[in-house]
């Protein structure tokens, strides 16, 4: 396999520079394929004049270019997705981190303040729950949540917390949870409509 070049015309007149690799085989007839990233290749038959090679070329001048022009925006989005992905990854990254920062300490302020005792906190990337409580007395929590205002982590905090006292959501668990949050309602509803637009996206301005 070589790599070899030649002028192509399109309708226009305009001149494009078109490189290829060109390979010889015991196959009758010449083919050409344009691979990922707007690569030419180019069969032919063995001893096949290189003239007639370059004529079959100019011959699919608009087409060869249509689809180089094509497989090239096909790797280049490719690779702008890349790098959102990689950004992305990194920003989530940073909001685990604070998570874990963050969190533990307001537990640690909350559970005071309300005279509790707890096990462990785990920040973990639940799907279904913004926090939830053990048997053990063990809190998890979303790291989404640092998506979200204080006040709203504040809540989900206050409300597991209440847990330890309530497995349930019965009038006297949330009785404890508006000794502390009066305004739990509102919190409440905040997180319920806006709970699914908490995620990161590699556009947005980290807020850490």
């Amino acid at each position: 396999m070589s790599n070899e070049s030649i002028i192509l015309y399109d309708k226009t007149g305009n001149p494009s520079i078109l490189s290829y690799r060109l390979a010889f085989s015991g196959r009758r007839s010449l083919g050409v394929t344009v691979e990922k990233g707007g690569l030419v290749k180019v069969r032919a038959p063995y001893g096949f004049p290189q003239s007639d090679i370059e004529a079959f070329l100019q011959e699919k001048a608009d087409w060869l270019l249509k689809h180089i022009l094509k497989q090239e925006e096909i790797e280049a989005l490719a690779h702008q997705t890349e790098l959102v992905d990689t950004e992305k990854t990194k920003l989530e990254k940073r909001y685990r981190q604070a998570a874990k920062d963050y969190i533990p300490k307001r537990v640690a302020f909350f559970a005071e303040k309300m005279g509790l005792s707890y096990g462990k906190v785990f920040i973990r990337s639940q799907r279904s729950q913004w926090g939830s409580c053990s048997a053990e007395k063990n809190l998890s929590f979303n790291w989404r949540l640092m998506l979200s205002p204080p006040r709203i982590i504040d809540y989900v905090i206050v409300h597991e917390l209440s847990h330890l006292l309530h497995m349930n959501h019965s009038r006297d668990f949330w009785k404890e949870v508006e000794k502390v949050l009066p305004d739990y309602r509102e919190r409440d509803r905040w997180l319920k409509e806006n709970g699914g637009l908490l995620e990161v996206t590699a556009l947005d301005p980290s807020k850490l």
